[in-house]
Protein backbone atom coordinates (compact mmCIF):
# COMPACT_ATOMS: atom_id res chain seq x y z
CA UNK A 1 0.00 0.00 0.00
CA UNK A 2 1.63 3.17 -1.19
CA UNK A 3 0.96 6.31 0.85
CA UNK A 4 0.62 9.86 -0.49
CA UNK A 5 1.59 13.24 0.55
CA UNK A 6 -1.63 15.80 0.64
CA UNK A 7 -0.98 18.44 -1.84
CA UNK A 8 -0.45 21.83 -0.16
CA UNK A 9 -3.63 23.09 -1.95
CA UNK A 10 -5.82 20.27 -0.45
CA UNK A 11 -5.26 21.00 3.64
CA UNK A 12 -4.97 24.99 4.67
CA UNK A 13 -1.83 25.50 6.47
CA UNK A 14 -1.15 25.44 10.42
CA UNK A 15 -0.52 29.03 11.40
CA UNK A 16 -2.98 30.89 8.19
CA UNK A 17 -5.22 33.30 9.81
CA UNK A 18 -8.44 33.97 8.64
CA UNK A 19 -9.46 36.98 6.38
CA UNK A 20 -10.53 40.49 8.05
CA UNK A 21 -9.06 43.97 8.95
CA UNK A 22 -5.53 44.27 8.85
CA UNK A 23 -4.17 44.66 12.31
CA UNK A 24 -2.57 48.29 13.00
CA UNK A 25 1.07 47.71 14.17
CA UNK A 26 1.63 50.81 16.53
CA UNK A 27 5.32 52.37 15.73
CA UNK A 28 7.45 53.37 18.44
CA UNK A 29 7.41 56.80 19.82
CA UNK A 30 3.48 57.01 17.66
CA UNK A 31 0.44 58.01 21.17
CA UNK A 32 -2.25 56.49 21.34
CA UNK A 33 -5.79 57.93 20.64
CA UNK A 34 -6.29 58.65 23.91
CA UNK A 35 -2.71 59.78 25.07
CA UNK A 36 -2.94 62.34 21.75
CA UNK A 37 -6.47 63.32 23.05
CA UNK A 38 -5.32 64.11 25.93
CA UNK A 39 -2.40 65.74 25.16
CA UNK A 40 -4.04 68.33 22.68
CA UNK A 41 -6.53 68.82 25.49
CA UNK A 42 -3.97 69.93 28.33
CA UNK A 43 -2.32 71.74 25.64
CA UNK A 44 -5.52 73.97 24.82
CA UNK A 45 -6.43 74.45 28.43
CA UNK A 46 -2.98 75.53 29.27
CA UNK A 47 -3.15 78.13 26.07
CA UNK A 48 -6.63 79.26 27.11
CA UNK A 49 -5.24 79.85 30.79
CA UNK A 50 -2.09 81.70 29.32
CA UNK A 51 -4.62 83.78 27.01
CA UNK A 52 -7.14 84.56 29.73
CA UNK A 53 -5.38 87.67 31.25
CA UNK A 54 -4.38 89.44 28.05
CA UNK A 55 -8.20 88.99 26.47
CA UNK A 56 -10.08 90.26 29.56
CA UNK A 57 -7.35 93.04 29.50
CA UNK A 58 -8.43 94.16 26.03
CA UNK A 59 -11.91 93.36 27.49
CA UNK A 60 -11.91 95.77 30.04
CA UNK A 61 -10.17 98.57 27.90
CA UNK A 62 -13.20 98.60 25.85
CA UNK A 63 -15.39 99.66 28.64
CA UNK A 64 -16.23 103.88 28.65
CA UNK A 65 -16.14 104.21 32.54
CA UNK A 66 -13.63 104.31 35.52
CA UNK A 67 -15.65 101.34 37.29
CA UNK A 68 -16.37 99.24 34.37
CA UNK A 69 -13.73 96.32 35.53
CA UNK A 70 -16.03 95.81 38.45
CA UNK A 71 -19.38 94.66 36.06
CA UNK A 72 -17.12 93.12 33.27
CA UNK A 73 -20.69 91.85 31.87
CA UNK A 74 -21.93 95.01 31.24
CA UNK A 75 -19.07 96.12 28.94
CA UNK A 76 -19.99 94.30 25.95
CA UNK A 77 -23.93 96.58 25.70
CA UNK A 78 -21.45 100.00 25.54
CA UNK A 79 -18.04 98.71 24.56
CA UNK A 80 -16.11 101.46 22.82
CA UNK A 81 -12.22 102.06 21.29
CA UNK A 82 -12.56 105.96 22.69
CA UNK A 83 -9.86 104.58 25.43
CA UNK A 84 -7.16 104.60 22.70
CA UNK A 85 -8.09 107.71 20.88
CA UNK A 86 -7.76 109.58 24.60
CA UNK A 87 -4.17 107.67 25.67
CA UNK A 88 -3.01 108.21 22.17
CA UNK A 89 -4.11 112.55 21.90
CA UNK A 90 -4.83 113.21 25.89
CA UNK A 91 -1.60 111.83 27.29
CA UNK A 92 2.10 111.60 26.46
CA UNK A 93 1.57 107.86 25.32
CA UNK A 94 3.55 109.02 21.99
CA UNK A 95 6.28 110.42 24.42
CA UNK A 96 6.67 107.70 26.44
CA UNK A 97 6.14 105.31 22.99
CA UNK A 98 9.48 107.42 22.02
CA UNK A 99 11.91 106.74 25.00
CA UNK A 100 11.10 103.12 25.53
CA UNK A 101 11.54 102.79 21.86
CA UNK A 102 15.65 104.70 22.40
CA UNK A 103 16.15 102.67 24.99
CA UNK A 104 14.92 99.14 23.95
CA UNK A 105 16.55 99.63 20.98
CA UNK A 106 19.61 101.17 22.22
CA UNK A 107 19.70 98.07 24.72
CA UNK A 108 19.49 95.52 22.43
CA UNK A 109 22.17 96.86 19.63
CA UNK A 110 24.79 97.36 22.93
CA UNK A 111 23.70 94.46 25.03
CA UNK A 112 23.55 92.06 22.32
CA UNK A 113 26.96 93.39 20.56
CA UNK A 114 29.13 93.12 23.82
CA UNK A 115 27.42 89.72 25.09
CA UNK A 116 28.30 88.01 21.17
CA UNK A 117 31.76 89.62 21.29
CA UNK A 118 32.21 87.97 24.80
CA UNK A 119 30.50 84.69 24.14
CA UNK A 120 32.67 84.31 21.18
CA UNK A 121 35.84 85.36 22.92
CA UNK A 122 35.25 82.75 26.11
CA UNK A 123 34.22 79.81 22.95
CA UNK A 124 37.41 80.52 21.21
CA UNK A 125 40.35 81.47 23.09
CA UNK A 126 41.85 80.51 25.74
CA UNK A 127 43.31 83.71 27.88
CA UNK A 128 43.81 84.10 31.63
CA UNK A 129 41.17 84.92 33.16
CA UNK A 130 38.48 83.38 30.82
CA UNK A 131 37.20 80.73 33.51
CA UNK A 132 36.25 83.38 36.38
CA UNK A 133 34.88 85.98 33.61
CA UNK A 134 32.21 83.76 32.67
CA UNK A 135 31.86 83.08 36.36
CA UNK A 136 31.50 86.48 37.38
CA UNK A 137 29.08 87.05 34.76
CA UNK A 138 27.08 84.13 36.24
CA UNK A 139 27.19 85.96 40.19
CA UNK A 140 25.78 89.40 38.90
CA UNK A 141 23.00 87.57 37.87
CA UNK A 142 22.02 86.76 41.52
CA UNK A 143 21.97 89.91 42.71
CA UNK A 144 18.40 91.17 43.02
CA UNK A 145 16.70 94.88 41.33
CA UNK A 146 16.45 95.94 44.62
CA UNK A 147 20.07 95.50 45.99
CA UNK A 148 21.78 97.27 42.91
CA UNK A 149 19.12 100.12 42.49
CA UNK A 150 21.61 102.49 45.37
CA UNK A 151 24.83 101.63 44.23
CA UNK A 152 23.72 102.27 40.53
CA UNK A 153 21.96 105.21 41.74
CA UNK A 154 25.54 106.79 43.08
CA UNK A 155 27.54 105.54 39.86
CA UNK A 156 24.96 107.47 37.50
CA UNK A 157 24.88 110.50 39.88
CA UNK A 158 28.83 110.99 39.69
CA UNK A 159 28.98 110.34 35.96
CA UNK A 160 26.20 113.19 35.61
CA UNK A 161 23.98 109.71 33.44
CA UNK A 162 20.78 110.79 35.88
CA UNK A 163 17.74 111.22 33.64
CA UNK A 164 19.67 110.17 30.31
CA UNK A 165 19.17 107.39 27.95
CA UNK A 166 23.00 106.66 27.95
CA UNK A 167 22.91 106.10 31.57
CA UNK A 168 19.35 103.86 31.47
CA UNK A 169 20.92 101.68 28.76
CA UNK A 170 23.58 100.82 30.15
CA UNK A 171 21.83 99.97 33.22
CA UNK A 172 19.81 97.46 31.37
CA UNK A 173 23.06 96.31 29.26
CA UNK A 174 24.45 95.19 33.18
CA UNK A 175 21.28 92.96 33.28
CA UNK A 176 21.45 91.67 29.88
CA UNK A 177 24.70 91.23 28.96
CA UNK A 178 25.40 88.16 31.59
CA UNK A 179 22.90 86.13 30.49
CA UNK A 180 23.24 86.68 26.61
CA UNK A 181 26.71 86.39 27.04
CA UNK A 182 26.35 82.30 28.74
CA UNK A 183 23.80 81.53 26.07
CA UNK A 184 25.90 82.82 22.94
CA UNK A 185 28.94 81.20 24.67
CA UNK A 186 27.09 78.02 24.41
CA UNK A 187 25.83 78.65 20.88
CA UNK A 188 29.14 79.62 19.42
CA UNK A 189 30.50 76.06 20.85
CA UNK A 190 28.01 74.53 18.52
CA UNK A 191 30.02 75.90 15.72
CA UNK A 192 32.55 74.08 14.02
CA UNK A 193 36.52 74.91 14.59
CA UNK A 194 36.85 74.78 11.26
CA UNK A 195 34.81 77.13 9.65
CA UNK A 196 37.66 79.95 11.99
CA UNK A 197 40.42 78.51 10.93
CA UNK A 198 39.00 77.97 7.20
CA UNK A 199 38.29 82.16 7.37
CA UNK A 200 41.76 82.73 8.48
CA UNK A 201 43.33 80.53 5.69
CA UNK A 202 41.23 82.93 3.16
CA UNK A 203 42.81 86.17 4.68
CA UNK A 204 40.45 87.02 7.16
CA UNK A 205 41.28 88.64 10.96
CA UNK A 206 39.98 86.95 13.60
CA UNK A 207 37.47 89.97 13.35
CA UNK A 208 36.56 89.34 10.29
CA UNK A 209 36.20 85.49 10.20
CA UNK A 210 33.89 86.18 13.67
CA UNK A 211 31.92 88.59 12.17
CA UNK A 212 31.43 87.51 8.18
CA UNK A 213 31.60 83.71 9.03
CA UNK A 214 30.35 83.08 12.52
CA UNK A 215 27.71 85.21 13.26
CA UNK A 216 25.80 84.52 10.26
CA UNK A 217 25.64 80.86 11.45
CA UNK A 218 24.58 82.05 15.07
CA UNK A 219 21.35 83.92 13.84
CA UNK A 220 19.19 81.80 16.14
CA UNK A 221 21.38 82.50 19.36
CA UNK A 222 21.19 85.99 18.71
CA UNK A 223 17.49 86.31 18.01
CA UNK A 224 17.22 85.15 20.95
CA UNK A 225 19.37 87.43 22.77
CA UNK A 226 17.76 90.02 20.86
CA UNK A 227 14.15 89.40 21.90
CA UNK A 228 15.19 88.66 25.59
CA UNK A 229 17.44 92.13 25.74
CA UNK A 230 14.14 94.24 24.14
CA UNK A 231 11.55 92.95 26.64
CA UNK A 232 13.93 93.07 29.26
CA UNK A 233 14.43 97.01 28.65
CA UNK A 234 10.51 97.50 27.24
CA UNK A 235 8.78 96.30 30.24
CA UNK A 236 10.86 97.28 33.07
CA UNK A 237 9.71 99.75 35.79
CA UNK A 238 12.43 99.81 39.15
CA UNK A 239 15.51 101.05 37.24
CA UNK A 240 13.39 103.69 35.18
CA UNK A 241 11.46 105.03 37.37
CA UNK A 242 14.56 105.40 39.48
CA UNK A 243 16.76 107.29 36.97
CA UNK A 244 14.40 109.06 34.95
CA UNK A 245 13.55 111.84 37.00
CA UNK A 246 11.63 114.07 34.63
CA UNK A 247 8.18 113.75 33.46
CA UNK A 248 9.34 113.77 29.24
CA UNK A 249 11.93 110.90 30.02
CA UNK A 250 9.21 108.52 31.49
CA UNK A 251 9.19 105.18 29.16
CA UNK A 252 5.82 103.15 28.61
CA UNK A 253 5.70 101.23 31.86
CA UNK A 254 6.72 104.13 34.23
CA UNK A 255 4.11 106.62 32.12
CA UNK A 256 1.78 103.58 33.17
CA UNK A 257 1.74 104.12 36.58
CA UNK A 258 0.55 107.96 36.07
CA UNK A 259 -3.27 106.71 35.77
CA UNK A 260 -3.34 106.09 38.89
CA UNK A 261 -2.45 107.92 41.79
CA UNK A 262 -3.46 108.16 45.51
CA UNK A 263 -6.90 110.42 44.70
CA UNK A 264 -7.86 108.67 41.17
CA UNK A 265 -7.57 105.77 38.88
CA UNK A 266 -8.15 105.49 35.36
CA UNK A 267 -8.28 101.63 34.96
CA UNK A 268 -9.92 101.89 31.88
CA UNK A 269 -6.95 103.78 30.46
CA UNK A 270 -4.39 102.24 31.47
CA UNK A 271 -6.19 98.57 30.38
CA UNK A 272 -5.86 101.00 26.80
CA UNK A 273 -2.29 101.12 27.45
CA UNK A 274 -1.28 98.08 28.59
CA UNK A 275 -2.49 96.73 25.09
CA UNK A 276 -0.74 99.48 23.13
CA UNK A 277 2.56 98.25 24.97
CA UNK A 278 1.95 94.84 24.12
CA UNK A 279 1.92 95.61 20.44
CA UNK A 280 5.19 96.06 19.82
CA UNK A 281 6.56 93.33 21.84
CA UNK A 282 4.22 91.21 19.69
CA UNK A 283 5.77 92.24 16.27
CA UNK A 284 9.31 91.60 17.91
CA UNK A 285 8.11 87.71 18.79
CA UNK A 286 6.53 87.23 15.68
CA UNK A 287 9.64 88.51 13.70
CA UNK A 288 11.94 86.58 15.51
CA UNK A 289 10.02 83.70 16.70
CA UNK A 290 11.33 81.13 13.84
CA UNK A 291 14.63 81.21 15.72
CA UNK A 292 13.64 80.97 19.08
CA UNK A 293 13.35 77.25 19.72
CA UNK A 294 16.30 76.93 17.47
CA UNK A 295 18.09 79.32 19.26
CA UNK A 296 17.49 78.33 22.78
CA UNK A 297 18.15 74.11 22.10
CA UNK A 298 21.36 75.05 20.55
CA UNK A 299 22.30 77.45 23.01
CA UNK A 300 21.76 74.83 25.40
CA UNK A 301 23.72 71.59 23.61
CA UNK A 302 26.78 72.91 25.22
CA UNK A 303 28.18 74.70 28.01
Amino acid sequence: MTLTADRPADRPAADAKPAGRPVKVRLRGESSPLATVLSHGTLIVASLIALFPVLYIAYISLGPDDMDYLHPAKIMDKATLANYGRVLGDTGFLTWFGNSAIVAGGTTLIGVLIAATTGYAVSRMRFPGYRPLMWALLVTQMFPIAVLIVPMYYILSSVQMLDSYTGLILVYSTTTVPYCAWLLKGYFDTIPVEIDEAGRVDGLSPFGAFWRLVLPLARPGLAVAAFYSFLTAWGEVAFASTFMLSSSKYTLAVGLASFVSEHDHQWQLMAATSVLIAIPAAVVFYLVQRHLVTGLTAGAAKS
